[in-house]
């Protein structure tokens, strides 16, 4: 099994990095912590990655939410003693559809998935990253933030608000 994050292994080289994945896609370095909303999902995943030899552990949580934003960084600075050395955040949904047929709430999910929980989680992530003074973030954005793409004109302005 080739790990689809590979490309990030560079970044870190010894097994005393650790990173907080918030793509729910793992990582090969050395200590990771991942999130999923699926737990089934999640579980499956942490098994491939243990049996592959990965050290990486996993929790529970849309990150929609404010309040479990809250509680996955509160682990993540336990868990790491406070210090981080990356941040990988991949989170993104989309809802299909004309913009002119959005309701309030399918706006507002979207939003708080893919801007609000991107910024936030990055708020909290900030003292455990500067406490190592070598801390480095990545976001994904998406081709929707610069290319009109068919029913993807909300999620384009969430991905594109991450070009910060």
């Amino acid at each position: 099994m080739v790990p689809p994050w590979n490309d990030f292994s560079c970044h870190l080289r010894h097994s005393r990095n650790q990173a907080c994945d918030c793509s729910g896609t793992g990582g090969t370095w050395a200590r990771v912590h991942t999130c999923a909303r699926n737990e089934m999902e999640l579980k499956r995943c942490l098994r491939d990655w243990e049996d592959e030899g990965f050290r990486v552990t996993g929790s529970v949580c849309d990150v929609s939410s404010r309040s479990q934003r809250e509680e996955l960084l509160d682990f993540i600075f336990f868990v790491f003693n406070g210090k981080l050395n990356i941040l990988i955040n991949n989170v993104g949904t989309n809802i299909r559809r004309p913009v002119v047929e959005y309701t309030a709430k399918e706006y507002a999910i979207l939003f708080a998935t893919n801007f609000e929980s991107v910024f936030h989680i990055y708020q909290l992530a900030h003292p455990l990253l500067k406490a190592l003074r070598v801390g480095s973030v990545v976001f994904t954005s998406s081709i929707s933030s610069f290319v009109s793409l068919k029913s993807m004109s909300i999620h384009g302005a969430t991905k594109g608000n991450l070009l910060f």
